[in-house]
């Protein structure tokens, strides 16, 4: 019988007294030590410029874990494997003392010079960063390294070709790990099971049977206290360039002829590639922004976006993108993939919705009104599963068809634990499997589709804001489908 061989390395986290570490990183480290798929050969470093001591950091991580998770068992054991290294990443001693510092942990738990090196910091300390490892020999060791990086990747296709340059001088492309965490999302990752495992599906996803699919990622939560980050960025370059092209490149990505890295990531750059452009003169055509303003969510006034701590307060930062996106293949020629994405909305949820083109003569509805299409709904976030909505025969000596759903929730499954996005995405990382983080060529032709769409937005000042919080968005949102005869379908 094959044993499963535990990955052992050292994790070395920059940015370890920020948000991401607390909140994402130390919880999901604790499960998958709890759940046995990291054993005791492993360290964690974090560094960062707080002049903490290991006791400090310990503290730190056991609280992060105590919130996040429950806990029925001492942490002293787990947090004993966690070490503070204060550090500032342009003096050249701090390397020097780390270096050190990451001989002796790899002595001490046998990680066999393994080392996961992850920037959850500023982009713009990325590429002094890894050139520093690089030159002080941090990453020289008998084992293997990788350098794990999150988003933003840049602000543009230019600034993003800057940065990969400056850390591919540092580490080989196989040994980057770009985080995309809706690619660690269980239902994200069961797209491809959906299509490839069913026939049922797999035989009609093409655009002979599907006539639009609909991509929502709502969140009723404003900008928080990320005021300075969100102006910066917005909507389309928070969310459109990489969760919601991602999602579109899964769904229309043709099937690969072997499920490895490379096969997958060779299919999904594809689509990518076939993505319509969109020039400047036509975005308006294609693409709709908004703007929240005060409104109602959960019962409670919220102020607009303008009045948000750090927001210009004649802000033209977009908070809510919607789009049509076409992509010229074979397969989808024709078909609209309308994706829209914002903040306030009216609740948190992300879903695919599939809709089928609908019989050329469907007798069984009197009202052409009261005709509903068959819908695949893929929901990832809150709940997860699968609805499918068919039509049946009304109860009663009745002709007539009504709506029905045939439903899978992984919810409802007793003993299910889905694991979290970040705690499968640092596994498969130790494990040295980068399917679900994005090659440089994903990156690239994201920036290269939404480019034009943000230039022409900056160029020009929107009617803002044109949202109440609490709504799915401003009305022209609706009227890009309308126009072609759709409607968006209830979140």
């Amino acid at each position: 019988m094959n044993t499963i061989q535990l990955p052992k390395a050292i994790i070395i986290i920059f940015g370890a007294t920020g948000d991401l570490a607390k909140r994402k990183l130390f919880p999901s480290i604790y499960r998958l030590y709890q759940s046995g798929k990291i054993g005791e050969e492993f360290a964690v470093v974090g560094v960062a410029r707080r002049p903490w001591t290991n006791e400090t950091f310990r503290e730190n991580v056991k609280e992060s874990v105590e919130n996040a998770v429950s806990v029925n068992s001492d942490l002293t054991s787990f947090t004993s494997h966690f070490y503070y290294h204060p550090f500032d990443v342009s003096n050249q001693s701090s390397y020097h003392s780390l270096k050190s510092l990451l001989s002796d942990l790899d002595e001490k738990y046998q990680t066999e010079g393994n080392r996961v090196f992850y920037l959850a910091m500023a982009p713009e300390f990325f590429g002094i960063i890894a050139n520093n490892l690089k030159e002080h020999g941090l990453k020289d060791t008998n084992g293997w390294t990788r350098l794990v990086i999150e988003k933003p990747f840049g602000h543009d296709l230019a600034s993003a070709q800057k940065l990969n340059d400056e850390i591919r001088a540092a580490f080989d492309e196989e040994q980057i790990y770009r985080i995309d965490h809706y690619l660690g999302k269980e239902m994200v990752q069961n797209i491809e099971v959906i299509r490839f495992a069913n026939a049922l599906f797999e035989h009609l996803w093409n655009n002979r049977f599907i006539s639009n699919i609909q991509i929502t990622s709502s969140e009723s939560l404003g900008v928080e206290d990320r005021g300075n980050y969100y102006e910066t960025s917005g909507a389309l370059r928070d969310m459109v360039q990489n969760h919601m092209l991602q999602m579109v490149a899964l769904l229309a990505m043709e099937p690969p002829i072997k499920l490895t890295t490379d096969e997958i990531r060779s299919e999904k750059i594809k689509v990518l590639r076939a993505l319509r452009p969109i020039q400047e003169n036509e975005v308006d055509s294609y693409f709709v922004r908004g703007q929240y303003t005060k409104g109602i969510i959960n019962g409670k006034e919220v102020i607009g976006y303008r009045e948000e701590a750090n927001v210009d307060p004649d802000s033209n930062t977009e908070t809510f993108v919607a789009g049509k996106i076409l992509i010229d293949n074979y397969r989808w020629a024709g078909v609209p993939f309308y994706i829209r994405t914002g903040k306030r909305m009216k609740e948190k949820s992300t879903k695919i919705v599939v809709e089928f083109k609908d019989i050329p003569m469907n007798l069984y509805f009197k009202k052409e009104s009261d005709r509903v299409p068959n819908l695949l709904v893929i929901h990832i976030q809150p709940d997860e599963g699968i609805t499918l909505h068919l039509n049946a025969k009304k109860a009663g000596v009745s002709s007539e068809a009504t709506p029905i759903k045939l439903s899978y929730n992984n919810n409802g499954i007793d003993g299910m634990n889905t694991p979290e996005a970040y705690e499968r995405l640092l596994y498969d990382c130790m494990q040295g499997d980068a399917t679900n983080f994005t090659h440089w060529d994903e990156v690239a032709l994201s920036w290269a589709y939404v480019d034009p769409i943000s230039n022409a937005w900056s160029r020009k000042k929107a009617a803002f804001p044109n949202y109440e919080a609490g709504s799915m968005g401003p009305k022209e949102a609706d009227e890009l489908l309308a126009k072609d005869g759709f409607h968006w379908w209830p979140i």
